[in-house]
């Protein structure tokens, strides 16, 4: 046993070092002849415990004598965790390709290949219900949402998106272009539900509300024109009343639908509807009712949407 964990150390040290290549050859000659049922005829065995056991008879008797007597066993011990860790860093590699996290979708774990965790970022909603227990994806739920109540194309899609996010939220302006392109380039089930998370701009939901009642084709470019929009400018009212005058609509219309006593009861509903999903920060994206929280890579959304895309 002691072959193959020689073959693994010294095949990565091999990469760097000429010596080391000729040690991890001797070890896969080794590891060949046991594999095929043949005794390790290369001495490579005998010759790498002497080496151990000489740098640490320097060091401690007590020691060598400890490892000489348990030298198959300790092989044995360093195989298992060599393997236990190979697969541990596999996986963790598998879940940053498919998730965008180490540690799995919408964890919010360290993970080496995304230490800053860009991929898990939200932006908190401060209007959400207080709780005993910090939430979880095990919280996100699309059940009983009526999405018709919220702006809606291509509804005739097998495949159902719906984002969760806001104008002003800095990660869900970070996912918009991304998911914008997924959208486009799949056939799906669009729906965006505006969320404010913080109520300075709240009075947006109102203004996404008329704009899609007056023209709905006319609201998905305006859509995007308040996300490219900066945030400065989204705290004026006057501005967003200028990008709907520049889109064709009717701004004296669309003042009088944002002021009307109906338009504020839908907001309450949707309000309502998006608290009961469970959504602790944005962007949220529903992909067939499974959630992908915070701006996740492209590939991560392909998955969710083919889960065998990549197989």
């Amino acid at each position: 046993m002691f072959c193959f964990i020689a073959l693994i150390v010294f095949a990565i040290l091999g990469i760097f070092s000429a010596s080391h290549r000729a040690l991890a050859k001797e070890a896969f000659q080794c590891v060949f002849r046991r594999v095929t049922l043949r005794a390790c005829n290369t001495g490579f065995k005998e010759k790498m415990q002497a080496k151990i056991l000489g740098k640490l008879i320097n060091r401690s008797s007590r020691v060598a004598k400890f490892v000489s007597h348990r030298f198959e066993l300790l092989a044995w011990i360093f195989f298992i965790l060599s393997i236990v860790s190979t697969v541990w860093v596999a996986k963790g590699v598998y879940d940053f390709y498919v998730y965008g996290n180490c540690n799995g979708l919408n964890s919010t774990g360290f993970c080496a290949f995304d230490p800053k965790g860009n991929n898990s970022a939200v932006s908190t909603i401060s209007t959400r219900p207080c709780s005993l227990k910090p939430p979880t994806e095990s919280d996100l739920t699309l059940k009983n949402v009526n999405v018709s109540l919220f702006p809606t194309k291509n509804t005739q899609a097998k495949n159902k998106v719906v984002l969760i996010g806001c104008y002003l939220c800095d990660y869900t302006r970070k996912a918009y272009p991304l998911i914008k392109k997924f959208v486009t380039e799949n056939n799906v089930q669009y729906t965006f539900a505006h969320y404010p998370t913080k109520s300075a701009s709240s009075y947006l939901t109102a203004y996404v509300d008329c704009a899609y009642q007056q023209n709905k084709d006319k609201f998905w470019e305006w859509n995007d024109k308040m996300f490219a929009s900066s945030k400065e400018d989204l705290f004026k009212p006057e501005y967003v009343q200028s990008l709907l005058g520049k889109e064709g609509y009717d701004v004296g219309k669309i003042k009088a639908c944002v002021n009307s006593q109906a338009t504020k009861t839908l907001v309450n509903k949707q309000i309502d509807q998006l608290v009961g999903t469970g959504v602790y920060g944005t962007p949220t994206l529903f992909i067939n009712g499974k959630a992908f929280v915070g701006p996740k890579p492209y590939r991560v959304y392909q998955f969710g949407l083919k889960p065998f895309l990549f197989f």
